[in-house]
């Protein structure tokens, strides 16, 4: 199952936004059915995307991978992967290459 955690849509600091994802994350991963995680932190300045990229590679060891949104297509190995350990979930945005949303992986 996948999760998705919209935190760029509420008009919250990037400060907020980082507490809020955290919050989510956590409470995600203590649920053995979901695998992986959708964060939406949407286009604007690209401060907020930058924000939670940075995060999730300060949070090395903690996912098995974190996916670009621009990166999630059927040509990436891990997307594909991810997609098939999920189940397969309906995600307009699979192979859109939409940078206003990165994935999150779960071991």
């Amino acid at each position: 199952m996948m999760k998705t955690i919209d935190i760029g849509h509420g008009n919250l600091s990037v400060d907020t936004a980082l507490s809020a994802l955290e919050s989510g994350v956590s409470s995600a991963m203590c649920n053995d059915e979901i695998r992986s995680i959708k964060i939406v932190h949407g286009h604007g300045s690209g401060a907020l995307r930058n924000a939670v990229r940075q995060w999730c590679q300060e949070q090395s060891g903690r996912f098995r991978d974190m996916i670009p949104g621009e990166e999630y297509d059927l040509f990436h190995q891990n997307s594909v992967a991810m997609r098939q350990e999920c189940g397969f979930p309906i995600d307009r945005d699979f192979g859109r290459k939409n940078r206003a949303v990165t994935y999150l992986w779960l071991l």
